[in-house]
């Protein structure tokens, strides 16, 4: 989900509460996911910002951090009045894609695809930072996604400055193959491929973030608890934001389902370590 330059910076506004973590399963990698010494967890935003919207909207802005609009056929809509798009139910997100039958322009960003939908993308207030102050981050959620052709729905984390950095850690193309990607430029990305069985039914996709140097950072990524990959990349001191959008057709493919497409969060879990 290759995002629009030069964004806006926005502010942070969470409460922070203690947490324990227990290490994560790794694929013969070195063990991740331990407190560093001299450092203590913390919990940045939890599954409580989807029990209702007082909760969701103190946490989470409506639409892109740059507007209504990005690189497919969907328009984004969403406010603390209309919820037709997105709304909650039972500590579930709902994110619904609604096709239009009439003209409504183009997106203004690249490709400038037509608009054929109507749909929702949310962003966190807080962002994802990783420095020597919070050297470990964990970002995970599960999802119900649509595989027709035509869907695009992403969990993903992208630049606040300047692109990149970016690192996809959900992300459907119109099939049953979640991408997990990093950007370190335009042309340098790292990809993982890997077909979910049954993605229509909830999974958990997660990334743990962790500094191994000035300007470096390993990002871990993994499904349903099980460890995909792990990409490199000079994140360090670099804001993110963190986004779950239902983009439609553009990289997923045309021409996209008639009726309603439904992307379905909950259990969302972003945390972090603090150096004292």
């Amino acid at each position: 989900m290759k995002p629009v330059t030069n964004l806006l910076m926005a502010g942070l506004g969470l409460m922070l509460f203690s947490c324990g973590k227990s290490e994560p399963a790794t694929l013969n990698e070195t063990p991740i996911g331990k407190a560093r010494t001299e450092s203590a967890w913390e919990t940045v935003l939890d599954q409580s910002t989807f029990a209702g919207y007082t909760a969701f909207e103190a946490a989470w802005n409506y639409l892109y951090p740059w507007g209504s609009d990005h690189n497919g056929t969907a328009r984004m809509y969403g406010s603390s009045t209309d919820h037709n798009h997105i709304y909650l139910q039972n500590n579930v997100l709902t994110i619904k894609a609604t096709r239009i039958n009439w003209d409504e322009g183009s997106s203004p960003h690249d490709p400038r695809l037509p608009i054929h939908y109507h749909s929702g993308a949310i962003h966190a207030k807080t962002h994802v930072v990783v420095n020597d102050q919070f050297p470990d981050w964990e970002v995970k959620c599960d999802f119900q996604v649509p595989t027709v052709k035509g869907s695009w729905p992403a969990f993903w984390l992208t630049a606040v400055n300047s692109w990149p950095p970016e690192s996809d850690i959900m992300e459907f193309k119109g099939n049953a193959v979640n991408w997990q990607n990093t950007f370190r430029t335009p042309s340098d990305v790292s990809t993982q491929q890997t077909t979910v069985s049954d993605a229509g039914s909830w999974h958990t996709y997660r990334a743990w973030i962790t500094k191994t140097s000035a300007t470096n950072v390993d990002i871990h990524y993994y499904i349903d608890g099980v460890w995909k990959a792990k990409h490199s990349a000079n994140f360090v001191d670099k804001p993110m934001y963190i986004i779950i959008n239902m983009q439609m057709e553009g990289s997923s493919g045309s021409p996209g389902p008639t009726a309603d497409t439904y992307l379905r969060a909950r259990n969302i879990y972003i945390g972090r370590t603090r150096a004292f």
